[in-house]
Parts: C-alpha cells; sequence; structure tokens
C-alpha cells in the first residue's frame, strides 16, 4: 500500500511537505471511509488556553482537507485531545479520559486515538503512556502540530504507536489550513515560546523559547480574515510584549499593533498575554492612540507581595505594578483590566497574602482568574521548602474570590445606562429571545435579538448592570 503511493519526490520545504502528505492522507481516508459506507468522523478537544484553541483551529482544518468531518461528539472515528499542562488537574482529567477510552477501543478498534499539546511535551507523561495507555495511536506535541498529516499518515498505515516529538524548534510554518470557529473573529499567533520562567510555570519548558512570526506574515493572515469576514482578532502569544525581540529586523509589539489596526475593514484588536515587566510606555501611547485597540488589558499581577514576586522570578514588584496601573488609567481612562492571581505560593504568609488583598482593592479588576498553587514537577517551585497547608490556603481562595467579586461588581456597574458597541457573538443559551455580545472591553451584554445579527456591530443602551453582565436594549 504504501510502496504503490510513495514516491521518492518528498518535498522536504515546508508547508509544500505537509500539502504532500495531505494528499496520500486523503487517499487512505477515503478508502477507510468507502470501507465504512459513510465518511469518516473527528472530534477534537481542547484543554488550556487561547493558544490552544488556535492550535486546535488548525487541528481541524488539516483534518477536513484530508476528508474527516469535524463533529462535537466523541462517538467518532478519530478523537484527539489537545492537552494542558499548566495545572496538575488538567494531566489528571487527560488520564482519566484515556482510561475510559480502553473499553472503546476494544469494541471499534478501527478508532484512531491521538495526543498532542503542552502535556505531550513532558517526557514522564510520554512513558506513562506508553506503558498504561497503549491502546493510544498518535502522540505528538506543541513543535510539530504543522506535521498533522504527516502523522495521521504514518499512523494510518503502521500498527505501533506513532510517538513524534521535538524538544525545541525556530521552525514556523504558514500557510495551512484552519477551520475557524467562528466567522466573525479569529485568533491570530503573532509569537510562540516564552522565555521569562516563572519559578511556578512549565510553559517555557513546553511551548520552548520566544519565536515570533514575520510581521508581514500576520499582517497577510489578518488581510485574509478580513477578506473572509471578520471584524475582530485576537493577537495570541505567551507574553505579547516581548514580540519582535528575536526577528532579523526587530520591531516591537506597539510597532506591529500600529500596523495592523491600518488594516482596511478590522473594526476590533486584542491581545493576550501581557506580561507587567515588558508592558512600554509605547504600548501605552498606541492603546490610546488607536480606538480600534479594544479597551481591555489582560495583567496578570500573580501576587500582591514583593517579596513573592522575587520568588516567583516575575521582575517587578506591587510598586512598579500599581505605578503601571495608574499610567495604564491615566492614558486610557475607561479601559477594563483583568488579571491572574495565584494563592498559596510555596512560603506565602498571611502577610504577603494581605499584600494581594490590598492590590486587588486598589486596583479593582473587572475580573480575575484566581489559582490555587498547583505544584508543576520540573519547575522550580515544586521543590521549595513552606508548602502552603491546604486548609490555608482554601481559607485565603475564599476571601480572595469575595474581595474580587465585591470589586468586580463595583466597576462593571460603571457603565450603566450608557450606550456602548457591542459584538455580537450568538443566542443567549439560557434564553432564545435574547442574543450575547462582548463591549470592546470584553465585557458581555445580553440583549432582545435574533440569529440574524450574530457577528455584527450594534449599538446597546446598557440598561441594568447584573454584576459582571449586562442586560441592554438595541437603540
Amino acid at each position: 500500500m504504501t510502496n504503490e503511493i510513495l514516491t521518492p519526490q518528498i518535498p522536504e520545504e515546508e508547508p509544500a511537505r505537509q500539502y504532500y502528505y495531505m494528499e496520500l492522507a486523503k487517499q487512505l481516508v477515503a478508502e477507510r471511509a468507502e470501507k465504512a459506507g459513510r465518511p469518516l468522523t473527528c472530534c477534537v478537544t481542547t484543554f488550556g488556553c487561547q493558544m490552544n484553541a488556535r492550535d486546535s483551529e488548525k487541528l481541524k482544518g488539516i483534518l477536513e482537507t484530508i476528508g474527516y468531518q469535524c463533529v462535537e461528539t466523541e462517538d467518532a472515528d478519530f478523537l484527539i485531545y489537545n492537552t494542558c499542562t499548566v495545572r496538575e488537574n488538567a494531566n489528571v482529567r487527560v488520564y482519566g479520559r484515556l482510561g475510559s477510552l480502553k473499553s472503546l477501543k476494544r469494541k471499534e478498534p478501527e478508532t484512531m486515538i491521538a495526543l498532542c499539546g503542552c502535556m505531550m511535551q513532558e517526557p514522564h507523561v510520554v512513558d506513562t503512556i506508553r506503558r498504561k495507555y497503549k491502546h493510544v495511536d498518535l502522540i505528538f506535541g506543541t513543535h510539530n502540530i504543522y506535521k498533522l498529516a504527516e502523522l495521521v499518515f504514518r499512523a494510518l498505515n503502521e500498527e505501533e504507536m506513532v510517538v513524534d516529538l521535538q524538544e525545541n524548534t525556530d521552525l514556523i510554518v504558514e500557510n495551512l489550513p484552519v477551520d475557524r470557529k467562528y466567522s466573525f473573529k479569529s485568533g491570530v499567533n503573532i509569537m510562540f515560546g516564552c522565555n521569562n520562567f516563572c519559578s511556578y510555570c512549565i510553559v517555557p519548558y513546553v511551548r520552548g523559547r520566544e519565536r515570533s512570526r514575520k510581521p508581514e506574515e500576520i499582517l497577510s493572515e489578518i488581510r485574509r480574515l478580513v477578506e473572509d469576514g471578520v471584524v475582530e482578532v485576537m493577537l495570541l502569544g505567551q507574553n505579547v510584549n516581548s514580540y519582535g525581540k528575536n526577528l532579523e529586523t526587530p520591531m516591537t509589539f506597539a510597532q506591529l499593533l500600529e500596523q495592523i489596526v491600518q488594516v482596511p475593514g478590522l473594526e476590533r484588536v486584542r491581545f493576550m498575554t501581557s506580561h507587567p515587566k515588558d508592558l512600554s510606555d509605547e504600548l501605552i501611547a498606541v492603546m490610546a492612540k488607536y480606538p480600534k485597540i479594544c479597551r481591555h488589558l489582560h495583567l496578570p499581577v500573580q501576587s500582591g507581595s514583593s517579596r513573592i514576586l522575587k520568588i516567583m522570578n516575575r521582575h517587578y514588584d506591587k510598586e512598579q505594578y500599581l505605578t503601571l496601573v495608574e499610567k495604564i488609567r491615566a492614558a486610557v481612562p475607561d479601559i477594563s483590566l483583568t488579571t491572574d492571581i495565584i494563592v498559596g505560593f510555596p512560603g506565602e504568609t498571611e502577610e504577603d497574602f494581605l499584600e494581594t488583598m490590598d492590590v486587588v482593592e486598589k486596583v479593582g479588576y473587572d475580573s480575575a482568574f484566581t489559582f490555587i498553587y498547583s505544584k508543576r514537577t520540573g519547575t522550580p517551585a515544586a521543590s521549595m521548602e513552606n508548602q502552603v497547608p491546604e486548609d490555608v490556603v482554601k481559607d485565603r481562595f475564599d476571601r480572595l474570590l469575595a474581595l474580587v467579586q465585591k470589586r468586580a461588581r463595583e466597576r462593571s456597574a460603571r457603565f450603566e445606562g450608557q450606550v456602548k458597541t457591542v459584538l455580537v457573538e450568538g443566542i443567549n443559551e439560557q434564553d432564545d429571545s435574547l442574543v450575547t455580545g462582548r463591549m470592546d472591553n470584553n465585557i458581555l451584554v445580553h440583549f432582545p435579538g435574533d440569529a440574524s445579527m450574530i457577528g455584527s456591530l450594534v449599538d446597546v443602551k446598557l440598561d441594568c448592570c447584573k454584576g459582571f453582565y449586562y442586560l441592554g436594549s438595541r437603540v
């Protein structure tokens, strides 16, 4: 079979090599579909962040190109799990899912099971899967998602588990198929990897070092998206503020933003995530200058204690963070600030925790992602002494959450009675007489409407603040 299809002229350059393998894989998928008497289906399940969600859109694009039909349910012919490893419970969930799939594989041996993403970049994880979950057909990581067609071709031809992992890469493969979740908005990767090595974080070890896409490739992608009906893009990177440092001709993130907002037809630009240590005065000025840049900034503080921040290797202290917030709010007064906070980092005292509470009180975040510290094997923090007792962490977490929610309700209510532009994202899940959308500051709004409005920008009067969202009426 393989010898009949393969020829010696396999392209070496990407993405030509992958399009070559897409054609080969398409033949094999078509043969299997003919044997089954129906189209083959695939289900991509995503764990984790916006970067993973964007990767999953690329996976779906390749799978559809080679002949699979994407479905939302897991009774599919090909199951892919795009994993996250930022917290321990993400790993536990994946192992649990794999355990339940053993019986499925016995009943339906033709079902393909693949694992990819950050969790697969940890050698001990792959060793565990090789030993305990031999029903998995394919394993690949964060650096070679672009190779999916080639790997599927191998997996369909080989009886053994296919494992294809890279420790790191400088390669960025452009112009591969993508299946977007939304027709009117899209994530756009501007860079990959991270150089920060926060002491609690596994990301630099599994996503690799920073590498930026060329600005012309980013702009070209955004222009194509706008031509295809996209009005809002979310620029994605582990630390977008570091963009451009490793380019042949370095440029700053602020300079890239200035070029992106000039794209005709593009109405909104979002970005995440921003590291406080790299957020420049230049970027603040650009945000203030261009209305297309959404009035929302995600600025992870992680802790309000300067002592803990130093141990975390965050490269700023409490006062520097608060000064930065003051500068941002002075330049963009109506901006919504959101954040990430870790509770129970090793050695955190009650005094340290109260410093965090003080930052939350002073900043008044519109919302915050609050996390209990999760020990990640391979990070410096995992071996630190003075791990905080579970009952103490739980008490602090509850107190923090109460304050975050109180301040967020107060902040959100400031727009009540105003008219704001809302991008309609879909029919309300609880009441199908309403549609749901977002203001540019990322706050949700529900108001009367129908499916014809999805993807459009609508002026809405914010009648009533319900804490973290608004009920409104179309103007």
